[in-house]
C-alpha cells in the first residue's frame, strides 16, 4: 500500500546535432556519463560526464548542449558495416575502480576510454572487434563477464580484458534444451463435438496453445539479460526467422534451457535481481502483455499494460523493460514515456508514469539506467531528453489525529485510486473499499487534515474529492474541483499535501530548481507559499538514504526502515525487525528504547521486512504491511497505554475500561494512573460502565502493585502524561469529602470500601457488585457479604439464593461454608452448602444436630468444629462448667485465653494458674514456672523451678520462704554453687560460698579464680583470716599470673605467624599477571571461579574483562566441574601447591556441601578458603585481647598491692606489646582505605552443593568488612615507664 513519491528531478533538453545514444552511472560521484552520437549525419562520439544539476541553474530549460557536459573523450566511429547508417553504442559501463569506460558498438568495435590513463596507456583504445557486427552486450553484475551477441547468430563470453571465454553458436537444435511437450490442446481434431461438450472440457487446460508466433512490430531486437547473482544469463532472440525464444545460459556458456513459445513475444527481456523471474512483451491484438518466465523456461503469470488500441499504435509501438537494482520496480519503456510498476500480493500496480518531451512516435523506446545502488534512483533518456529522478516509497495515509484518525489509505494504480479506511474496513490489497477511475494517471494524493477532502495530483492537474466518512458505510467520494496547472516543458509536478482542510501545497521541480504553490481550495489561485506562525519548539523528523532517523539535528536511530508519528510517539520499525515507539518530548529528552523486546513494552518484535502503513491512536491499532504485500493490525502496548491514560485523564472510564478489557491491559492501572481522582469518580465509573459483570471484573482484579510504577512504568513520557502522574498523588475531594489518612491501608481495601460507599444507596440495582466489593478485599470480608445474604433470606429468596450462587462462584465454597457456620446462621449456612458440591450426608446431620443444641452450646461446638478455639473457651467460660473448662484449656494449651476470662475471678484464676505452672515447667520454661508456682504461694516448687533455670537468688530465697530443713537448703547452695562456677559465674559462686554455706577460704579461692584479687583480700580481712592471704591470694596471683602470661605469647606468636603468611599470599596476588587493570573489574580468581562454576573454558574466560589469553597462567585448570584433572587447581595458584579442581563425582550434593563446608571451617593452608581463615582468627584474637584486657587490669593491681612488683610489670608489658600488634596489623589485615573484592554479584545466580560454599565464600572477600577497634590499655603509673 505505498506509492512512489519523487524526491528529486531534474530535466536536461538538447539543442545540438549530436544525439544522446548511452547513459552509464558512476555511483562513486553519483554522476552520469552520457555518449552522444554517432548519428547519420556525423560519426563522431563524444563520452561526457554530466555536471551538478545545481550548475545548469544558469541556463533556462531548452538552450542546453553538449558543451555543457564535461567531455572526456571524442574519435571519429565511421560504422564498419555496410548495411548500417552509422554505428550504435549498443551497451555504455563505467569501472569505478580503474576509471575505464567500456563501449560496445553495433559494428563490433569494443572501446575504452580511460579517464586518467597511466605512462604508456592510450585514452582511447579499441581492445576487440567483431567483424559480423554486435547486436546485444550486457556486462555480468559481479563486472568480471561480458556477453555480447553478434550478427552472425553467436554469442560471445568474454573477460574484462576482453578475451574470449566461450564461444556459442544458436541453432535449431537448442530448442531440445527444455521438453515443452504439445499434445495438441485447441487443435479442432482433439475437442469434443458432442452434446454438452464445452460442459465437459477440462477447465485445467488452456483453450488454445501458443506456437511462438512473431509479433507484427517485431523489430528483431535482440536483448541480453543476466540474473542478479550472475549465475545465468538469458538472451532472447528470433530462431528461424518465425519465432521468438528466449535461452538461458550458465555464467560457463552451458545452455541450460529455453522458454515454451509465446506467440507475441517482442524482444525486450529483463531477468528480475532477485533471480526468480524474467520479465518479456508479449503484443496481443488488443492489448499487450508483460509476460513472466521462470529459470527453467515456463511461464510464471503476465500482467495488462491497460493500452487502448490508439496507444498500442503510436506511443507503445516499441516496448522495453528494466528491473531496479532491489527488484522492488519494474521500469516499461516507451518511445516518449516510461512506466513505473510495482508488485504486491501478486498484483501489479501502475505507480508512476515519466514523460519525456519534444519526442514524435516513430523512434524507438526511451533507455533507463537504474543506479547501480540506490535502489529507486533512475536516469531516462531520449535523443534530446535527459532526466535524473529519486523516488521513495511513501504510503498516502490520512491525518491520525483523533478523532478524525479513520486509518484512511489511498494506493495509486495508474488511473485508479483504491481507498480504505482501514479503522471502519480493513480491506486487503490489492482489493479496496472504494475504487475511483480518474481521468489521467496519478502522480501523489494526500488527505486534509479532517480526512473529508482527497487531492490527487496529475501531470498537468489537480482533483480535489469530497468523501463523508462518518456513516458506516462510507460514502463513495465525490468530485468536488478540478484545477489546471500550466507546466512549461521540463517543469513537472512531483508532491502534494493539504495544509488544515482549505489550503493546498504542491511541490513543483521548476527551473531552476523547485518551488511550492500555494493554491486554496474556496478561491483557487496559484501563489507562492506564503509564511504560517511559527511553532514552538518544532521537531522535524526525517530519514536518510541510508537509513538514519534524525530530529532536527539529532541522530536517533541509525537502522531506520519507517516511520510514523502521533501526537504523543514517534513510531519506527528497524532493519533488526523490531517495531519501536518513541514518547515525543523535547529533541534532546527523545528516549529510544533498547533491542529488548522481551523487557520493554515500547519495543516489540515485528515479521522481517514489515513496514508501517498507518496508525490509529483513537483505536490503539498500528497497520503494516509484510514483504509479500498482506497487511497486518496490531496493538502495541505503549500506543494501548497512552490511549488508556488519555481517557483516564479525561473521565472517560467506560472507553479506558474496554480498552483494558479487550487489549489484556491490567485494569489496576483505571486506578493507579490517578488515585485520588479515580476515588472521587467512582459514582462516574459505575455509570458509565453500567454493567453489573464488568463492575465485578474490575473489582475481582484489583491487587496491591502499583502498576503504573513497576509494569508499565517506562510507557509514561508524554508531556501531558507527565503532569497527570505529578498530580497523582495531590489531595483531592472524594466524594464530595476529603478522604481521610489512612497510614498503612490496603489499596485493594480503600477502593472496596469507596465503592461500598457509593453502592450503599444503590442496592436494588449493584447487589452483587456489593458482594463482590466485601469478597475481594484482602483479606476476604466473607462475613459481610455473608450478611449480606442474610438479611435477604427473609425478604427476597430468589434474590438471596442468586447471590449466594455469586459469592459461591467467587470464593471457595468450603471456606464460604465455614464462614456461613461461623455467623451461626444454620439457614445461611445450609443454603450455601445446597450451592457446593458437598454431599448432603456430610453437613445434613452435623446441622440437625446443633439445631437441637442450646445457644450457647451450639455456638461452642460450631467454634470448636471451625477450629476457633479461642472462641469456643468462651462460650465454655459462659456455660460456667469449670471442669470440662480446665479439660479443654489443657488440650489446646489456652492457658493465655483462660487466664484473661478468669481475671476477675480468684478461685477459677488459681486453677488454670496451676494448670499454666505445670505446662511451663513441663516445657522447660522454668523462669515463668517458678514465678507462677511463686504466685500460688508453692514455695518449694518455685524454688526448684528457679534451680532449673539457674536463678541462685530466687531458688534460694523461696527454699528459705519454704522453711526447709537446714541440710535440704545447703545442699541446694552447693548445687547452685558448682552451677555457676561451671558458666565461669565466679562471683555468684562465691558469694553463694559465703553468704549460705559461710566457706570464707572457698569463696576467697572462687573471687581469685574470676580474678576478684579486691574482693577476696576484702572477705579475708574481714573474717579476720590472714592466713589465707598467702596460702589462697597469693597462689591465685601466680596461678592467673601464668595463664595470662601463656595467654598472651599464644596470641603473641599467631600474630607472628598469621599476619605475614596473609602478606604474602596478597603480595602473589598483586604480582600476578591476570591483576585487573581497571579498580571496577573483578578479580581475575573470581573471574575463574565464576567460569568454574558455569563449566566455561579456558579460552572462554580468558577474553572477559580485557584479561588476555597469553597472560594466563598454564599451571591452571579450568576444567568443567563433571570432569577429573591433575593439573594444578585454579584455588592453588598463590601458594605453588598441587591439587585437583575436583573429582569424577558433582560437587552439588549435601555430603560434598557439608565436606566443604568444613574445609572452609579450617583455613588448611594452601587451600582458597586461607585467606578468609586468616582474616577470620586474626579478627576473632582482637576480640579475645579486648576481652581480657579488663582481667589483666585486676590481675596487675593484685600484684602490686601484694608486693609482687616485677611479675606486675612483666604482665603489663606482655599485653600492652599484644595490644600494639594488634592496632599495627589490624589496618594490614582487613584493608583499611584499600580496595575489598571485586564487583557485587547480585544478578548472578548461586551454585548449589560445594560450589556453593566457594560462592559464599568468594562473597565474604568480596564485602567490605567492619573493622574491629583495639581497646586501649591503660597502663599503672607505679609500675614506671
Amino acid at each position: 500500500m505505498r506509492n512512489l513519491r519523487n524526491i528529486y528531478r531534474s530535466t536536461l533538453l538538447f539543442d545540438q546535432t549530436l544525439p544522446l545514444t548511452a547513459t552509464a552511472w558512476d555511483p562513486v560521484t553519483d554522476s552520469l556519463l552520457c555518449t552522444f552520437g554517432p548519428s547519420k549525419e556525423s560519426p563522431i562520439i563524444e563520452l561526457k560526464r554530466s555536471l551538478d544539476p545545481e550548475q545548469h541553474s544558469s541556463k533556462p530549460p531548452g538552450t542546453l548542449s553538449r558543451n555543457d557536459f564535461t567531455q572526456i573523450a571524442s574519435w571519429d566511429a565511421p560504422c564498419p558495416l555496410p548495411d548500417l547508417a552509422c554505428d550504435e553504442v549498443i551497451c555504455l559501463h563505467y569501472f569505478t575502480d580503474n576509471l575505464t569506460a567500456y563501449l560496445v558498438l553495433a559494428g563490433g568495435d569494443i572501446v575504452i576510454v580511460r579517464e586518467q590513463p597511466l605512462y604508456g596507456e592510450d585514452k582511447i583504445e579499441i581492445v576487440g572487434s567483431v567483424d559480423a557486427g554486435i547486436t546485444s552486450a550486457a556486462w555480468s553484475p559481479g563486472e568480471e563477464l561480458l556477453v555480447l551477441t553478434t550478427r552472425a547468430k553467436t554469442m560471445l563470453f568474454m573477460s574484462r580484458d576482453i578475451e574470449n571465454v566461450a564461444d556459442i553458436t544458436f541453432t535449431t537444435e537448442d530448442l531440445q534444451a527444455s521438453k515443452h511437450v504439445s499434445v495438441g490442446w485447441g487443435k479442432s481434431e482433439t475437442q469434443f463435438k458432442g452434446k454438452r461438450a464445452k460442459a465437459l472440457r477440462d477447465p485445467t487446460m488452456p483453450e488454445k496453445v501458443d506456437e511462438g508466433k512473431l509479433s507484427p512490430r517485431d523489430t528483431g531486437k535482440v536483448s541480453v539479460s543476466w540474473r542478479g547473482d550472475g549465475a545465468y544469463v538469458a538472451v532472447n532472440t528470433i530462431e528461424s526467422g518465425s519465432r521468438r525464444m528466449i535461452r538461458i545460459f550458465s555464467r560457463h556458456g552451458i545452455l541450460e534451457s529455453v522458454t515454451e513459445p509465446v506467440d507475441g513475444l517482442e524482444g525486450a527481456l529483463s531477468w528480475r535481481s532477485a533471480g526468480n523471474l524474467m520479465a518479456g512483451v508479449q503484443r496481443l491484438a488488443d492489448h499487450i502483455d508483460i509476460v513472466f518466465f521462470e529459470r527453467n523456461g515456463l511461464r510464471h503469470g503476465q500482467f495488462s499494460l491497460r493500452l487502448t488500441h490508439e496507444e498500442m499504435e503510436t506511443w507503445g509501438g516499441d516496448v522495453g523493460l528494466k528491473w531496479n537494482v532491489d527488484s522492488t520496480v519494474l521500469a516499461v519503456c516507451f518511445i516518449d514515456r516510461v512506466q513505473l510498476w510495482t508488485m504486491s500480493n501478486y498484483h501489479y500496480y501502475l505507480k508512476q508514469e515519466l514523460m519525456l518531451w519534444g519526442l514524435d512516435y516513430s523512434g524507438k523506446a526511451a533507455t533507463i539506467d537504474w543506479h547501480p545502488e540506490q535502489a529507486l534512483r533512475l536516469a531516462m533518456s531520449s535523443d534530446k531528453n535527459l532526466q535524473n529522478l529519486e523516488y521513495i516509497f511513501k504510503p498516502s495515509s490520512g491525518s491520525n489525529s483523533t478523532p478524525h484518525d479513520y486509518g484512511n489509505v489511498a494506493v495509486i494504480d495508474g488511473r485508479h485510486l483504491k481507498l480504505t479506511p482501514l479503522r471502519l474496513a480493513n480491506v486487503p490489497p490489492p482489493m479496496a473499499l472504494h475504487e475511483l477511475v480518474l481521468e489521467n494517471n496519478a502522480v501523489d494524493v494526500a488527505f486534509s487534515q479532517s480526512n473529508t477532502r482527497i487531492a490527487v495530483l496529475h501531470e498537468a492537474s489537480i482533483t480535489i474529492f469530497e468523501w463523508d466518512i462518518d456513516p458506516n458505510p462510507s460514502k463513495v467520494p465525490s468530485i468536488r474541483l478540478n484545477i489546471k496547472t500550466v507546466l512549461s516543458p521540463g517543469t513537472y509536478n512531483r508532491q502534494i499535501c493539504f495544509y488544515g482542510d482549505s489550503d493546498l501545497l504542491t511541490l513543483g521541480s521548476e527551473h531552476p530548481g523547485a518551488l511550492i504553490y500555494h493554491y486554496p481550495i474556496d478561491s483557487v489561485t496559484r501563489m507562492p507559499l506564503v509564511s504560517r506562525p511559527y511553532v514552538h519548539n518544532p521537531i522535524a523528523f526525517g530519514l536518510s538514504r541510508s537509513g538514519h532517523l534524525y530530529a532536527n539535528n539529532r541522530l536517533l536511530i541509525k537502522n531506520c526502515t519507517s516511520f510514523l508519528v502521533t501526537r504523543a510517539h514517534l513510531i519506527v520499525t528497524t532493519t533488526q525487525h523490531l517495531l519501536k515507539l518513541i514518547h515525543i518530548s523535547g529533541v534532546e529528552e527523545l528516549q529510544v528504547p533498547l533491542d529488548e523486546p522481551e523487557n520493554d513494552e515500547r519495543c516489540r518484535t515485528i515479521e522481517r521486512g514489515a513496514r508501517l502503513i498507518t496508525v490509529t491512536p483513537s483505536s490503539y491499532c498500528l497497520t503494516l504491511q509484510m514483504p509479500r504485500g498482506n497487511l497486518e493490525t496490531i496493538y502495541p502496548r505503549a500506543l494501548v497505554l497512552a490511549g488508556i491514560r488519555r481517557s483516564i485523564t479525561s473521565k472517560d472510564y467506560r472507553t479506558a475500561f474496554f480498552a483494558c478489557r479487550n487489549q489484556r491491559v491490567d485494569m489496576n492501572i483505571l486506578y493507579d494512573h490517578a488515585p485520588q481522582q479515580f476515588l472521587s469518580c467512582i459514582a462516574i465509573f459505575l455509570d458509565q460502565i453500567k454493567k453489573i459483570a464488568h463492575i465485578d471484573l474490575f473489582l475481582s482484579q484489583l491487587r496491591e502493585e502499583d502498576v503504573s510504577e513497576t509494569m508499565y512504568k517506562e510507557t509514561l513520557r508524554t508531556p501531558e502524561l507527565l503532569n497527570a502522574e505529578e498530580s497523582k498523588n495531590e489531595t483531592s475531594r472524594v466524594n464530595g469529602v476529603l478522604p481521610p489518612s489512612m497510614p498503612g491501608q490496603s489499596k485493594v481495601n480503600r477502593i472496596c470500601d469507596a465503592f461500598l460507599t457509593i453502592l450503599r444507596d444503590r442496592t436494588s440495582t449493584n447487589l452483587q457488585n456489593i458482594i463482590t466489593a466485601h469478597v475481594c478485599k484482602i483479606p476476604p470480608n466473607l462475613e459481610a457479604g455473608l450478611l449480606v445474604v442474610s438479611q435477604l433470606m427473609g425478604k427476597e429468596t430468589e434474590l438471596a439464593e442468586k447471590a449466594v450462587e455469586h459469592i459461591c462462584f467467587l470464593v471457595d465454597v468450603k471456606k464460604l461454608y465455614e464462614s456461613a457456620l461461623g455467623l451461626y446462621d444454620l439457614n445461611l449456612a445450609l443454603l450455601v452448602a445446597q450451592q457446593s458440591q458437598m454431599d448432603p450426608r456430610e453437613y445434613l446431620p452435623f446441622l440437625q444436630n446443633l439445631q437441637e443444641m442450646s445457644h450457647l452450646r451450639k455456638q461452642y461446638s460450631i467454634d470448636n468444629h471451625l477450629g476457633r478455639y479461642a472462641k469456643a473457651l468462651g462460650h465454655l467460660h459462659a456455660l460456667k462448667d469449670f471442669d470440662e473448662l480446665k479439660i479443654y484449656v489443657e488440650r489446646h494449651e489456652l492457658y493465655k485465653d483462660a487466664l484473661g476470662l478468669y481475671r476477675y475471678q480468684e478461685d477459677g484464676l488459681k486453677g488454670i494458674m496451676r494448670l499454666y505452672a505445670d505446662f511451663l515447667q513441663s516445657h522447660s520454661s522454668f523462669k515463668e514456672a517458678g514465678i507462677a508456682y511463686e504466685y500460688l504461694s508453692d514455695y518449694e516448687s518455685a524454688s526448684e523451678a528457679y534451680r532449673a533455670a539457674n536463678l541462685w537468688r530466687e531458688s534460694l530465697t523461696c527454699a528459705n520462704t519454704a522453711q526447709l530443713p537446714g541440710p535440704t537448703i545447703q545442699s541446694l547452695a552447693h548445687r547452685l554453687a558448682d552451677s555457676t562456677a561451671e558458666t565461669k559465674d565466679y562471683l555468684s559462686a562465691a558469694t553463694i560460698h559465703l553468704d549460705y554455706l559461710a566457706d570464707v577460704e572457698t569463696s576467697a579461692r572462687v573471687f581469685c579464680k574470676g580474678y576478684h584479687f579486691a574482693e577476696a583480700m576484702r572477705i579475708v580481712s574481714l573474717s579476720k583470716r590472714q592466713d589465707l592471704l598467702e596460702s589462697v591470694v597469693d597462689a591465685g596471683l601466680v596461678e592467673g599470673l601464668a595463664s595470662t602470661i601463656e595467654l598472651l605469647a599464644d596470641c603473641k606468636t599467631q600474630l607472628a605467624a598469621q599476619v605475614p603468611r596473609l602478606r604474602e599470599l596478597r603480595t602473589k596476588k598483586e604480582e600476578d599477571p591476570r591483576k585487573p587493570t581497571q579498580p571496577s573489574e573483578k578479580p581475575i580468581l573470581f573471574l575463574l571461579s565464576k567460569a568454574f562454576f558455569t563449566d566455561r573454558l579456558l579460552t572462554t574466560v580468558a577474553y572477559l574483562d580485557g584479561v588476555d589469553a597469553t597472560d594466563i597462567a598454564d599451571n591452571i585448570s579450568l576444567a568443567p566441574t563433571s570432569t577429573s584433572t591433575t593439573g594444578g587447581s585454579l584455588f592453588t595458584r598463590y601458594t605453588n601447591r598441587t591439587g585437583t579442581v575436583n573429582t569424577s563425582t558433582t560437587r552439588k550434593t549435601s555430603k560434598n556441601k557439608r565436606r566443604e563446608e568444613r574445609k572452609r571451617a579450617r583455613g588448611k593452608k594452601g587451600s582458597v578458603y586461607e585467606e578468609e581463615y586468616l582474616v577470620n582468627s586474626i579478627g576473632r584474637l582482637v576480640e579475645r585481647v579486648n576481652s581480657v584486657g579488663d582481667e589483666v587490669k585486676r590481675l596487675t593491681e593484685g600484684l602490686l598491692r601484694r608486693g609482687m612488683r616485677e611479675r606486675a610489670g612483666a604482665v603489663e608489658v606482655a599485653m600492652g606489646d599484644v595490644v600494639d600488634a594488634c592496632r599495627g596489623c589490624v589496618e594490614e589485615v582487613f584493608l583499611v582505605g584499600g580496595q575489598v573484592g571485586g564487583e557485587g554479584t547480585e544478578d548472578e545466580e548461586r551454585p548449589r552443593g560445594g560450589d556453593g560454599v566457594l560462592w559464599d565464600s568468594l562473597e565474604e572477600k568480596s564485602r567490605k568488612r567492619e573493622v574491629p577497634v583495639v581497646k586501649e590499655f591503660e597502663r599503672l603509673s607505679l609500675l614506671g615507664a
